[in-house]
């Protein structure tokens, strides 16, 4: 049977579906985090924004008491990077990274690599840990003591990528603090890994959460190379399809691809959201003349707002004593009224989410 074309559009609104961001829905929050896999969780904050565009009724305190019951973890995943995910599917998928992690430190550190006795360092940080959460700067000072002649941060960098840890959270306003505690992965969770990767279940999570999508698109994504024997052994499962440039993309057979007329409403992701990061070719999601926005000098992932399904442009939030702002930058005019007028009102709602203290709120700039 041949492929079945998809539209840009129709790849856009199928994508928004299995992001939740066709519409809030009704979910638990343990539930949206499984379904989205993992949140990118660089920096403490974004996560929250990100359910609360996703999730009816999000409130800060649901994700925190599941950080607290260690139901929700943040710890290194996918491309090496923090993210959160539920305590099951951290478990079940980090081994599936083991190989990406690893092999990060030759690539990273180079000649740093070399004389690094990862294997006694991975030794004692683990012992240092169980002992009782610290903090990786505790950690270096500890690996430096035992070894003058050691690189504080190669040593340090090492432990990071090949012994699993999870930070730890604390009560404070988006759950953790600038600096963290680290907890060996198993004793934090009270279970083993999984000791071997799973690459066709990471697939199918990963298609269930992006799709449909190219091996390249997981590829990106996860950070790891060489899925596509696992693609190729789950074809018979799966569904094909071509997209307008003659991309195969593979996709669950019962996965929603809504008519590409669909309505989209406004949404503002967070820095860093996993939507911007799901593909390789990010056509789907944002125009290519505005793709470089995306990405900073320094390498950071913006803030970003959706209109009718595409990013449209850049947001920040300003705070003065009792006034709060959320200041959009679109790449484009908004040339729509009823868009304008749709991506206050977001604005506005997401504000007094951020800035409850707040007695005044406006949104400038659409």
């Amino acid at each position: 049977m041949p492929d079945t074309s998809l539209t840009l559009r129709a790849l856009n609104r199928a994508t928004l579906a299995r992001q939740m961001l066709l519409a809030r829905e009704q979910t638990s929050v343990l539930g949206a985090v499984e379904r989205l896999l993992a949140l990118q969780a660089q920096q403490a904050k974004p996560p929250f924004v990100g359910l609360w565009s996703r999730v009816e009724g999000f409130e800060r305190a649901a994700l925190q008491v599941l950080l607290q019951c260690r139901e929700v973890v943040r710890a290194t995943l996918m491309r090496g990077t923090l993210h959160l995910a539920s305590a099951g599917d951290y478990r079940n998928l980090r081994a599936s990274f083991t190989p990406l992690l690893e092999a990060s430190v030759a690539s990273v550190l180079r000649e740093r690599a070399k004389g690094l006795d990862v294997a006694s360092l991975v030794k004692e940080a683990r012992a240092f840990f169980e002992e009782a959460p610290r903090t990786f700067e505790a950690l270096r000072d500890h690996l430096v003591a035992r070894h003058p002649q050691g690189d504080e941060r190669a040593m340090g960098f090492a432990v990071r990528m090949f012994l699993p840890l999870i930070q730890v959270p604390t009560e404070t306003e988006w759950g953790y603090p600038g600096t963290t505690d680290f907890a060996v992965a198993e004793a934090w969770l009270g279970a083993p890994l999984r000791a071997e990767a799973d690459l066709p279940t990471l697939v199918q999570r990963y298609l269930a959460a992006f799709g449909p999508a190219s091996v390249s698109d997981a590829q990106t994504w996860s950070g790891l190379k060489g899925l596509k024997p696992a693609f190729e052994a789950l074809r018979p499962s799966l569904r094909t399809f071509r997209d307008e440039k003659g991309r195969e993309l593979f996709d669950l057979p019962e996965a929603p691809r809504p008519d590409e007329d669909t309505p989209a409403p406004p949404r503002f992701l967070p820095e860093f959201d996993s939507l911007v990061l799901g593909h390789d070719d990010r056509a789907r999601l944002v125009d290519e003349a505005y793709r470089a926005r995306l990405i900073t000098k320094n390498l950071r992932i913006p803030a970003t707002f959706l209109v009718d399904g595409f990013v449209a442009g850049t947001w920040t939030v300003e705070r003065k004593r009792a006034m709060a702002a959320l200041v959009v930058e679109p790449f484009a005019p908004l040339k729509k009224k009823k868009d304008r007028d749709a991506l206050a009102r977001e604005g506005e709602a997401l504000l007094r989410f951020l800035e409850p203290e707040a007695r005044t709120f406006e949104v400038r700039g659409n």
